[in-house]
């Protein structure tokens, strides 16, 4: 029987904030071996990365332990000194924080930042350090390593930054890596190959691992065994296979059917062409030289054509770079574009700056990121009202009720209307963003990415939401993605997107069945 490397007993941590406090987690208990993965799952706001971060005692002044302990072979943890646990951080416990634009420093190249995790726990001279970052690079399979040394992380792409992330955690081959959500922001392809990487790793370090995430299709896959926590309490704990076969908790149960489901609106006759491009281009152009002078460009879009029939909902797929959003983009004129692009039978390239404004009360963005597009500023009832205010639509005496109205369409309570973004959560977020677009009620609704960042059971109820939205008010969605489970759910057509060129379009149940193109081939292995 395999000895624990790491038990916590019994843990219960509070945070206390002014006359408040939060049992962020209670008495919680967890248990891995050496060269075990044991996945940590729930969601936002479960206590999983309070957790996760309590092992390595990264937790704010606020937060208290109330009761347990953490034992790493043996040693409880929550009681060595500063030094004791500052030898065991990034030594013998390594830790892939879950988003690494944030966790890597923006103003240092990649080799400075990996050189420092050997220089303080190894003492390596610069040659061997610089020698030990090439192999650290190449052992997690950045291509060109001596081209990246001097990379800014803003230079990198999403998965080439969670890299970096992973050969500074791994640098001092590390007993046990903690994993906090290492893929949720990454394209389907490249999160199965970033697992792929950490458990090649794994066995050959023979790395236990806590692996911090709310996607079922990762634990599923690259899990031994499972806790499922949520509101501070792990719920349930077993093999993988077991839990997924015969889950005990009510929770648990939840959390497993939430998966995206459901079919596209039923369409009861094909109607009319509503939106299409023809030949839409975006290219930026690469200019280099005292002169500027143009030397190629980055053909983000390169001749894309699409229809979408009113009241459909065109699902548009494909990884990070793919030309998705510059599409959407495109269509809003909010980016310049050439090409003819049609909205209800009008040109709308050669419209006036006014002409196109009012055009656009019809074409409404939700956007990926609602924290991000969100004023911080701004109450959710201004944030609403405000293009009601821009193109002069309602009364004074009809303001407060239409945006009572579509709160409660969105599944908000309208007395939370003058509270701020912050203090709601990510699906809360997404409704606020959905409702700001409704409240115009536009005939065409453009939808980036706007379930990438929620948790499965949250990613259900907004395709709920959008599903009833577009059956009540026949909105004709362009539904922008990487996941291909969720545009199954709302998509009756899909293009897939690469490198700025649509490679592959038709009905989504042809595309999902008989697919053509090797990229979509690879695009629907990685999702399903």
């Amino acid at each position: 029987m395999k000895s624990h490397l790491l038990s916590i007993n019994n843990l219960s941590i509070v945070f206390t904030g002014g006359e408040r406090n939060i049992n962020a987690v209670k008495k919680a208990s967890l248990e891995i071996s050496r060269g075990e993965t044991v996945a940590l799952v729930g969601e936002s706001g479960s206590g999983k990365s309070v957790t996760a971060y309590s092992i390595l005692r990264l937790l704010p002044k606020s937060a208290s332990f109330i009761e347990g302990d953490i034992k790493f072979e043996g040693q409880n943890l929550l009681s060595m000194s500063e030094q004791q646990i500052r030898n065991v951080r990034g030594n013998r416990i390594g830790m892939i924080f879950q988003e690494p634009m944030s966790a890597l420093n923006p103003l240092h190249t990649i080799e400075k930042q990996i050189k420092e995790v050997l220089f303080v726990h190894q003492g390596l001279s610069n040659k061997h350090a610089i020698d030990r970052t090439l192999e650290l690079l190449e052992m997690v399979e950045i291509q060109n390593p001596k081209k990246r040394l001097n990379a800014l992380p803003h230079e990198l792409s999403g998965g080439q930054r969670q890299r970096v992330m992973i050969a500074m955690a791994i640098a001092n081959r590390p007993d046990l890596l903690i994993a906090d959500e290492p893929t949720t922001a990454l394209d389907l392809t490249i999160q199965s190959q970033i697992m792929k990487l950490i458990l090649n790793l794994q066995k050959k370090f023979n790395m236990a691992i806590l692996l911090i995430t709310h996607d079922f299709g990762i634990v599923r896959n690259f899990s031994d065994k499972v806790s499922v926590m949520t509101k501070g309490e792990i719920v349930e704990t077993g093999h993988t296979n077991l839990i997924f076969s015969n889950p005990q908790n009510h929770y648990t149960k939840k959390l497993l059917e939430s998966e995206p489901s459901g079919n596209p609106v039923k369409i009861i006759k094909p109607t009319n062409i509503f939106v299409s491009t023809n030949n839409l281009k975006v290219w930026f152009p690469i200019k280099k030289g005292i002169l500027k002078k143009t030397i190629g460009y980055i053909k983000a879009l390169d001749g894309v054509s699409i229809k979408i029939r009113k009241g459909y909902s065109l699902g548009i797929v494909g990884e990070s770079g793919s030309g998705k959003s510059t599409l959407g983009l495109a269509l809003l004129r909010l980016i310049k574009s050439e090409g003819q692009t049609y909205i209800d039978n009008i040109s709308i390239n050669k419209l006036s700056h006014k002409q196109i404004t009012t055009i656009r009360k019809n074409i409404q963005i939700v956007f990926q990121d609602p924290f991000g597009s969100l004023s911080p500023r701004m109450t959710v009832e201004q944030i609403v009202s405000e293009g009601l205010e821009i193109h002069d639509i309602d009364n004074q005496e009809s303001h407060l009720d239409n945006i009572i109205k579509v709160l409660e369409e969105v599944g908000l309570d309208p007395n939370m209307r003058n509270r701020y973004p912050h203090e709601f959560s990510g699906g809360q977020r997404q409704r606020i963003a959905i409702a700001r677009a409704l409240i115009l009620k536009p005939n065409f609704l453009i939808l980036d990415e706007p379930t990438s960042s929620l948790d499965r059971s949250v990613q259900s109820q907004v395709l709920d939401l959008l599903r009833n939205l577009q059956r009540k008010y026949n909105i004709t969605y362009m539904f922008i993605s990487h996941d291909l489970k969720v545009i199954k759910t709302l998509c009756h057509d899909i293009i897939v997107m690469k490198d700025g060129i649509a490679v592959e379009s038709g009905p989504t149940g042809e595309i999902l069945k008989k697919p053509k193109n090797k990229y979509t081939k690879s695009l629907l292995e990685a999702a399903f």
